[in-house]
């Protein structure tokens, strides 16, 4: 008998999911995500950056024109004939299908080597929402020591967001619709402050040149 993906290439990731209706979280193994971390099972022969055995993880591309101004300016993102992760389509025509296939191919331009002490499973959200919340704080210089941040939700992109700006060095405040979330902000992730949003007494603040003022 055929052994499976799973079999052939052993699941290092981990997460927690709600497996039946009552809606309680448990430990899961999966090998389908979003995110996309793995070991390298084979290379081209053109490939220099990675050899088999490296523990590597893939973003939202696989592929662009790499002719364009964008590309040049390594802005493949917005390259009109870029390639995405999942649910696109390759060269060749087919669909490509990222971490939700048995296995994936990748021009090593879009491939990101992960240190061996980083565990896979910490690493995969890094991938998403962790580059979605890095990019603009660094791009809008939010990443100096001293400075205020305000992080609007908690959810799992919120999240991702308080680590990273709290690792900057900046004040954090948390604004969110959810008072049961203060202890999470401020006790589990290291959040300075936390507003309820629906509490207009507690928005009473000035927001001038993208910091607070109480």
């Amino acid at each position: 008998m055929a052994k499976s993906a799973e079999e052939v290439h052993p699941v290092k990731a981990f997460g927690w999911a709600t497996r039946d209706e009552s809606g309680a979280l448990s430990p899961f193994t999966f090998s389908r995500r979003h995110e996309i971390v793995g070991v390298v099972t084979d290379v081209g022969r053109k490939v220099q950056k990675f050899k088999v055995g490296d523990r590597v993880g893939v973003g939202c591309l696989v592929g662009a024109c790499h002719k364009c101004d964008n590309c040049a300016a390594d802005l493949e993102n917005y390259c009109p004939k870029n390639i995405v992760t999942y649910n696109g389509t390759y060269l060749d025509g087919t669909t490509t299908y990222g971490g939700y296939s048995d296995h994936m191919v990748a021009n090593e331009h879009y491939v990101v080597r992960i240190p061996d002490n980083l565990p896979l499973d910490a690493t995969a959200p890094l991938l998403c929402a962790g580059i979605t919340l890095y990019s603009p704080l660094k791009y809008f210089g939010l990443d100096k020591p001293g400075m205020h941040v305000g992080v609007v939700g908690l959810g799992g992109l919120g999240h991702v967001g308080v680590k990273f700006a709290k690792a900057f060095g900046t004040k954090v405040t948390v604004i969110s619709t959810s008072p049961s979330k203060k202890k999470e902000a401020i006790e589990h992730l290291g959040a300075d402050s936390f507003l309820v949003s629906s509490d207009l007494e507690q928005m009473q603040v000035t927001i001038f040149f993208g910091k607070f003022k109480d």
